[in-house]
């Protein structure tokens, strides 16, 4: 038997080697495909379209509108008026003669009053939606129950300061529902009953000078 030719192994040796020329480069394209898959990054989540919703703001509490009040104490005593104005009070008790006090302070957004004024005084009361103010008032260590119903001019609280023949002067005047009028004036530190006042324009003459008084306020 006859051994291949030179020539024909050569030939069987050459298909031989582009066979796995072509094996081999049909791996590569897919090993380089698969390593390309895995590197490509993950595609970046859908965002919502709809934004989270935003809480409502808590409302905040209203604080007392601005408003004057006159009254009695419940033992008729004394007169006391009180003037709030942007969440602060001024208050004035008098008793026509002699005593009397100037108090202030906050007004709570619930509608509470704790005013002070000197030698330890200090009035405690609620405002009642508006219409009135119902509490207590301590004046020279005696407590008073009162009661003061929403004014309107000329009814509330007046004041009129200056100075008179070298003397200072102080007045205060309560203006109540019913026209009468409780009020007590100064002179250096000195307290008697005070001379009315016009309650239309406040004017008032005190030791034969002409003042003239205006709605108190804080």
């Amino acid at each position: 038997m006859k051994r291949p030719g030179p020539l024909l192994t050569l030939l069987a040796g050459l298909v031989l080697s582009a066979f796995l020329l072509t094996l081999n480069a049909t791996t590569g394209t897919r090993s380089a495909s698969s390593s390309y898959r895995e590197q490509s990054p993950s595609p970046a989540p859908v965002r919502s379209s709809q934004a989270s919703p935003t809480p409502a703001p808590t409302p905040s509490r209203s604080g007392a509108a601005d408003a004057d009040y006159a009254g009695r104490t419940d033992d008729d005593a004394a007169a006391i008026a009180v003037s709030v104005r942007g969440g602060r009070a001024i208050a004035y008790f008098c008793d026509g003669r002699t005593r009397e006090s100037w108090l202030k302070g906050d007004v709570e957004d619930d509608g509470t009053l704790r005013l002070t004024g000197k030698h330890g005084a200090k009035l405690e009361g609620t405002l009642e939606d508006g219409r009135g103010i119902d509490g207590t008032v301590e004046v020279d260590g005696t407590r008073h129950a009162f009661a003061a119903d929403r004014a309107k001019k000329p009814s509330g609280l007046w004041r009129a300061t200056a100075t008179v023949r070298s003397a200072k002067i102080d007045g205060g005047w309560i203006v109540l529902k019913d026209g009468s009028q409780v009020g007590v004036v100064t002179r250096d530190g000195e307290p008697s009953p005070a001379p009315r006042i016009d309650p239309e324009t406040g004017a008032v003459t005190v030791d034969g000078q002409r003042l003239t008084a205006r709605p108190a306020t804080p």
